[in-house]
């Protein structure tokens, strides 16, 4: 055994100890403040590398969402994925000599309106683009590619003329006289056409917006149809632009279905994404220039719509400052300023916030089709959010309060997390995702029976039916809650149960955009 330590040895051992202890609190309290200082930081955020790990939930949402496109599927069905639908609308566009049978059904019903489903695409187009990467990694960017080019398709064999486009399939008030399925409809379909004679502004130039944007998506992948679908936005870009007037005043039976409020927003729309596609700068002065100034509303916020683009016009010509070497452009940094004021209404914490929202958060602003807003606000967020990481951009400004790109996610999150089930409700509005989701869902296919070919009025027995849809139609994304936050599950109710293509192409983006964290390219070509 060893000697006994002396008095002096049991000093010095307690001072080491002593000296330790001080030097491991001093530590701790140094990588804490080094820390807080890194949270507080107006630095940059890292930059997210290649898709990383997969948030499961809205991977299974993703899924579900991108099927609601095959439940509206008009023409020759191939690789059919839903038991219960069929071929139908074999014969649309026969009367001009024309295959039209392709496109999608805009809701519930049977028609095709050329506006909203020329958004569809080009909304699909750029989720795609931006997070092709994301969906690819879940399996379900095949299916988005051919979901869109079912759409473009239709758009191409719509446009026969360098001057004519047609823009609708159907009678809306004979198809809506009617309760049947698709495949059985015998009601005639006639066509509508923009021309000379008639122009429609807005629509040739939301065609326009997604044939450029859908030329990108195929660029590598099919380089003759990519070549094709430019070829067609050049051309009713022309002729949306020289022939300024609007559909609505053409054609005045759009306004009670698919009313627009103004071409202008179509216009910057169309004009950025053929810049993007094509890198010709006469677009980016047409953006930037007079055209500019007369309908962007600069210092505007606006919401994102079917019928409104200028929100969406805004984050994608905003993306040249963070990318394309453009930050100098003065025009485009007006476009950039707009959208980050965009952001700042968005933010629930922020000066500006709007006052548009239900007790729990959602942005609200429609009885009618509530979640269009408040979806599609949270795609833009996650889209300017993902521009700032990428480009380290550390901040916005909100009237003096600054936030940072998690806090512009964390909106969007909120946004989605309510449609998936986080709501007073406690329902998930994706028809098919969750536990609780809508069961009587307004669309004439669902309610149903796949056995069954009721008449065109019999089969009204099916919409007064007390029985849940007999097929589910998976992916459909509701018109969602009133401002109250209650939602009626009745099939009549169309107001609040009648699902819409165009949605599911904003959701799909949404949720392609969350399901992984990655940077964006910072170029489309």
């Amino acid at each position: 055994m060893g000697a006994e330590p002396t008095s002096k040895g049991c000093k010095w051992l307690s001072w080491c100890i002593v000296f330790v202890v001080v030097a491991l609190i001093a530590g701790a309290v140094a990588l804490v403040v080094i820390k807080k200082r890194q949270n507080d930081s107006d630095g940059p955020a890292p930059v997210p590398g290649p898709p990383g790990a997969v948030t499961q939930k809205y991977s299974d949402a993703l899924k579900t969402a991108v099927q609601f496109f095959d439940v509206q599927k008009s023409g020759k069905l191939v690789d059919n994925k839903i038991s219960w639908r069929g071929d139908s609308g074999l014969d649309d566009g026969s009367d001009a000599k024309l295959d039209l049978s392709k496109g999608m059904y805009d809701a519930g019903d049977h028609m095709k309106f050329g506006l909203p489903m020329a958004f569809t695409a080009t909304v699909l187009s750029w989720s795609i683009l931006e997070y092709g990467d994301h969906m690819d990694k879940v399996e379900q960017l095949d299916n988005a590619q051919a979901s869109l080019k079912w759409i473009t398709d239709f758009l191409v064999n719509a446009h026969p003329k360098d001057n004519v486009l047609y823009i609708q399939v159907g009678d809306p008030k004979k198809d809506h006289s009617c309760w049947d399925r698709p495949e059985d409809m015998t009601e005639k379909r006639p066509l509508i056409q923009v021309n000379t004679s008639a122009p429609g502004t807005e629509v040739a130039a939301e065609t326009a917006a997604a044939m450029a944007s859908a030329s990108l998506v195929f660029k590598k992948s099919d380089p003759t149809y990519s070549d094709t679908l430019l070829k067609h936005a050049k051309q009713l870009f022309s002729f949306a632009d020289k022939y300024r007037v609007s559909y609505s005043e053409s054609i005045p039976e759009v306004q009670a279905f698919y009313n627009s409020t103004g071409f202008g927003d179509e216009l910057l729309w169309a004009a950025g994404w053929l810049y993007h596609a094509t890198g010709d700068k006469t677009y980016l002065n047409y953006v930037t220039g007079d055209n500019g100034e007369e309908f962007a509303e600069f210092g505007k916020p606006s919401w994102f719509s079917w019928d409104n683009k200028l929100a969406g016009a805004q984050v994608l010509l905003s993306r040249l400052t963070f990318f394309g070497g453009n930050t100098g452009n003065s025009g485009l940094q007006k476009y950039r300023k707009t959208a980050e004021a965009v952001m700042c209404g968005l933010l629930p914490k922020s000066p500006t916030a709007t006052d548009s929202r239900t007790k729990s958060g959602l942005i609200w602003i429609s009885e009618w089709n509530a979640l269009q807003h408040p979806v599609a606000s949270a795609f833009l967020a996650v889209l300017y959010s993902d521009y700032m990481l990428t480009s380290r951009t550390a901040k916005i400004t909100c009237d003096g309060d600054s936030f940072k790109p998690a806090d512009i996610r964390k909106f969007a999150i909120s946004q989605v997390e309510y449609v998936l089930g986080n709501n007073p409700m406690e329902m998930s509005f994706l028809v098919g995702y969750g536990d609780k989701y809508p069961e009587y869902v307004h669309h004439r296919g669902a309610s149903i029976p796949a056995d069954a070919k009721p008449s065109c009025s019999d089969g009204f027995k099916y919409l007064k039916s007390s029985d849940p849809n007999p097929n589910v139609a998976t992916g459909a994304l509701v018109g969602g809650p009133f401002l109250n936050e209650t939602y009626r599950d009745v099939r009549d109710n169309a107001m609040q149960a009648e699902p819409s293509t165009y949605n599911s192409a904003v959701l799909v983006g949404l949720l392609s955009s969350l399901v992984t964290t990655s940077s964006v390219v910072e170029s489309f070509t």
